[in-house]
């Protein structure tokens, strides 16, 4: 018997609460399948969060795996062994396949199906800078044509996201506050860029705070707002730490 949306999304939560992801994706990529790419925000959200926790975890791996690399290599190149090296490298080339793997997965789903199917406003603006963000995660390891490629590919969803929320959005949104924040360290990261990071990221900070009204307090703060000020306060930091960069 096919299960219905809710037991699909129950066995989704399920699996989230026991952090296996892959099962989630499934339970939710079965959803999009039955019903043409419409994905509820409660389907939605663990589907993101699903992809996230994959990739967060194979991303962290890559790095600290990269970092062993350049350290061994600069020993091997003072004549030490190279054995050790040779070995980290595949390491490194492995966890590599794997990252790319899931981000073009759900860079696949999204361009398939959640894309063409999603609402104008939030939804579509979410789903964008999703793809914007997998394919930034790509450029990060990618090398020389492949990584310009994916860093295009990124700086086109980044763009088409941000027009779109200009124009849908209220500038304290946190899907809104939440893409500008990544498209800026898209600029930072990808096009090693800290001037353009700082200003997409300071005019998004700016915009928001104009747009607070200034008499809340913590007791009738909805949680879109707390969302917001969280994102503000990360624009924030990076602000602080990009422009010591450029000074």
């Amino acid at each position: 018997m096919t299960p219905s949306r809710a037991e699909l999304l129950l066995v989704a939560e399920l699996a989230a609460e026991a952090e296996r992801y892959d099962d989630v994706i499934s339970q939710i990529k079965a959803i999009a399948d039955q019903y043409d790419g419409r994905l509820f925000n409660d389907e939605r959200n663990l589907l993101s969060i699903a992809y996230k926790n994959k990739t967060n975890t194979l991303r962290n791996s890559w790095r600290v795996v990269d970092t062993l690399e350049k350290m061994q290599a600069s020993r091997a190149s003072a004549g030490i062994t190279t054995r050790q090296l040779l070995l980290i490298r595949q390491q490194r080339k492995k966890i590599e396949r794997e990252l790319a793997n899931v981000c073009k997965d759900i860079v696949k789903l999204l361009e398939k199906q959640l894309l063409p199917n999603a609402n104008q406003g939030e939804e579509r603006v979410f789903y964008s800078k999703m793809k914007g963000d997998y394919y930034r995660y790509l450029a990060e390891f990618a090398h020389e044509i492949e990584r310009e490629w994916y860093a295009e590919e990124s700086l086109s969803a980044y763009k088409f996201a941000y027009r779109h929320a200009m124009s849908t959005l209220e500038s304290v949104h946190p899907t809104r506050l939440g893409l500008a924040l990544n498209f800026a360290v898209f600029y930072h990261d990808v096009r090693r860029s800290p001037d353009r990071a700082c200003h997409l990221a300071k005019n998004a900070f700016d915009d928001a705070v104009k747009s607070f009204d200034s008499d809340f307090s913590d007791h009738n703060m909805s949680q879109t707002i707390r969302d917001s000020l969280q994102i503000l306060q990360l624009l924030k930091d990076d602000l602080v730490l990009w422009s010591k960069e450029i000074q």
